[in-house]
């Protein structure tokens, strides 16, 4: 009896010494991710600080540093945001309640799923790749606003319809049973009981994904978007920049005084980025609330 005490007694101490360094394993590869993001962040805001004045956000790009800019950069960002958001909410939430609520569960459904699920991890230069050939070659929109925010649109919709999907999913069917129960109709019922509850979850999927794109460069430097924008765009068909192409605009230069700009660019960037991240989460707290 003893025997058997002693070999589970060192059988939960072995166990607990794995529990143990994993614990501290994980907790290394934590603190090194985290202690490298805080020494690049620090290194940006030491180079790009003294840069954050309000002739950044005023004057258009030059070939000097001391007046270059990035107002046509920051416009050109919203305005592609601008035109994005509608569009990719309307056909990526569209396609989740389709595929969720309308479409018959078979070997069809699972594969479009599948293709959508593989698309939203497909690297974003293959986006540019397509968004070149189908709307800048074929379509004939050249190197305009209107291709870029539709080729963003199209890196998105994956990520969009997934997060849309699994905040669908996660509404209970017991919500859909009492609906047709009370009489109402398919369309009712997503539109007044589902849709409602699922809301948190797919406006917290789109800012993400909005967040994502204005990050990304490869698939608007592969559409053959503009690095030296001096003027604001005035219709869909323009010429425009973004923040991102700006920056690497900058980078390519050999002078010091660029570099800090770039550095400043990439903080206006990170705000932004922060800036929709806390907007999802007051709106998922919002909706949470009101349901």
């Amino acid at each position: 009896m003893n025997i058997f005490l002693d070999a589970n007694r060192k059988q939960i101490a072995n166990r607990r010494k794995k529990d143990w360094m994993l614990h501290i394993l994980f907790v290394a590869a934590t603190s090194i991710g985290v202690l490298a993001l805080c020494a690049l962040i620090v290194d940006i805001l030491i180079d790009g600080i003294a840069r954050l004045q309000p002739d950044l956000f005023t004057n258009f790009p030059s070939r000097k540093a001391d007046g270059s800019g990035m107002k046509s950069a920051l416009v050109g960002t919203i305005y592609m945001l601008l035109i994005m958001a509608p569009i990719s909410f309307i056909f990526g939430v569209g396609a989740a309640i389709f595929l969720e609520e309308y479409a018959k569960k078979g070997r069809i459904t699972r594969m479009i799923q599948l293709n959508i699920s593989t698309l939203a991890g497909v690297p974003s230069i293959v986006y540019g790749i397509l968004g070149l050939t189908l709307f800048v070659r074929l379509l004939a929109l050249d190197r305009s606003l209107i291709a870029g925010a539709l080729t963003m649109t199209l890196l998105v919709l994956p990520i969009i319809i997934v997060s849309a999907q699994e905040a669908i999913r996660a509404v209970p069917k017991s919500r859909r049973d009492a609906s047709f129960a009370l009489g109402a109709t398919k369309w009712q019922t997503v539109s007044r009981s589902v849709m409602p509850s699922a809301l948190p979850g797919v406006l917290t999927g789109v800012i993400l994904a909005m967040s994502r794109a204005i990050g990304e460069t490869a698939p608007l430097v592969m559409i053959g978007a503009l690095t030296y924008v001096a003027f604001l765009p005035e219709g869909l068909k323009d010429s425009f920049t973004v923040i991102p192409i700006q920056v690497y605009n900058w980078l390519s230069k050999p002078q010091l005084e660029f570099k800090e700009l770039a550095a400043s660019g990439i903080i206006v960037l990170l705000a932004l980025l922060l800036l929709m991240n806390f907007s999802a989460i007051l709106l998922r707290n919002k909706y949470q609330k009101n349901i």
